[in-house]
């Protein structure tokens, strides 16, 4: 990961959010926090950072933001319909504006055929305006978790620069 790039697209993405009076919150299963550590590494950051969610078990992902047993049951957790769920759920939970959600399989096991290793899906739900978008990353655990940080955060900016204001 190019550390840099990553400070860099985390202080832009607090600058729009301050500029719009908005927060964020993340909700992460195969980053484990990373977004929001990238966040928060920002100074300044309590200014536009709610909160985090690591919901990496199913079990987690139902409990504390609301994602059906029956959407994971058809679609797994890592799937379009999963990522959407999070990102709905956590911002009735947290009332930010930008949620951030993200599912994949950073390897090195667990890929499927329909469902390879590098397989990540992110959603954003900016004020109720739920994107989500499917990545196939290459590299191994470490490089798909931070090509994942880094999408999360350069979607996050993209989403809010085109919002109408």
């Amino acid at each position: 990961m190019n550390t840099d790039k990553v400070e860099q697209l985390a202080a832009e993405l607090g600058l729009l959010l301050q500029q719009k009076g908005y927060k964020v919150a993340t909700a992460e299963s195969c980053t484990g926090g990373g977004i929001a550590y990238a966040i928060t590494s920002v100074a300044g950051s309590s200014n536009w950072f709610e909160q985090s969610l690591v919901t990496y078990s199913n079990e987690s992902k139902q409990h504390w933001l609301g994602v059906s047993y029956e959407t994971l049951a058809l679609h797994g957790a890592v799937s379009e319909a999963t990522v959407t769920g999070m990102a709905e759920g956590l911002a009735r939970t947290t009332g930010a504006e930008l949620c951030i959600a993200v599912s994949g399989i950073a390897g090195p096991g667990g890929g499927l055929p329909d469902k390879p290793v590098g397989m990540v899906w992110l959603a954003w739900n900016l004020n109720g305006k739920i994107d989500s978008h499917c990545f196939h990353f290459e590299g191994d655990r470490k490089e798909v978790r931070e090509f994942s940080i880094e999408q999360a955060l350069v979607g996050a900016i993209s989403r809010i620069q085109s919002e109408r204001s």
